[in-house]
């Protein structure tokens, strides 16, 4: 087991997630998890390990070794915002991807992002921080996922799309090629897009039409 110690901020359904991957590649031993929204969970176990607390851990972290960190939530705007602060406590965002998963060599993957099992990233494509590729979804070749992007599972993306920083693609949604998603949008389960979306909308059907803003 290695000794790079990681902490999971989250403690729920995508946690359990998160985990298995880290454990199954074995980069990283996870010592603990944060949840901020059940702040009764402390000191109980989850998927193996304790519930340290909320945010107010994160000063303690280096004293317990801890070096690395990773989300365990798919809220997008959350985990861009929380990037920073993680970063201001000296812990390093580390990056999971899950032995089953498909990721072509030439594939840049940034810091804190999960591609989890049976997803496929093609040659060309760009992946940012903080991005989650969910379970078997596709992304087809020079595609660009912004940093706090979420492609949910069995999503597919054709070539050249771009995906918005903190855009949401619903799962089984289908995007066609050179479709540009725009930031903070979100597209609709099983939407099929064959246009570019606006940032900051929500778009569903087949074909996708915008249904209405998201406010800030």
């Amino acid at each position: 087991m290695s000794e790079v110690s990681l902490v999971i901020w989250g403690a729920s359904g995508h946690a359990l997630v998160v985990a298995d991957i880290v454990r199954l590649v074995g980069q990283y031993r996870v010592v603990g998890f944060l949840d901020d929204v059940n702040t009764n969970r402390r000191n109980t176990e989850f998927c193996g390990a304790p519930i340290l607390g909320g945010r107010e851990q994160l000063p303690r972290l280096a004293e317990l070794g801890v070096t690395h960190l990773l989300f365990g939530f798919g809220n997008c705007g959350t985990r861009l915002e929380l990037s920073s602060l993680v970063r201001q406590h000296g812990l390093s965002l580390a990056t999971a991807i899950h032995p089953r998963a498909t990721v072509a060599v030439d594939v840049s993957v940034g810091p804190g992002t999960v591609i989890a099992a049976g997803a496929v990233i093609n040659p060309g494509a760009i992946i940012g921080e903080n991005v989650i590729v969910n379970t078997s979804a596709g992304i087809d070749h020079e595609c660009v996922v912004e940093d706090g992007a979420h492609v949910c599972p069995g999503a597919r993306l054709a070539g050249c799309v771009t995906v918005g920083r903190g855009a949401w693609i619903g799962i089984g949604a289908v995007v066609i090629d050179h479709v540009k998603v725009g930031a903070g949008a979100f597209v609709g389960a099983g939407a099929v897009v064959t246009h570019d979306v606006p940032e900051r909308v929500l778009v569903c059907g087949i074909p996708a039409k915008v249904v209405r803003e998201i406010e800030p």
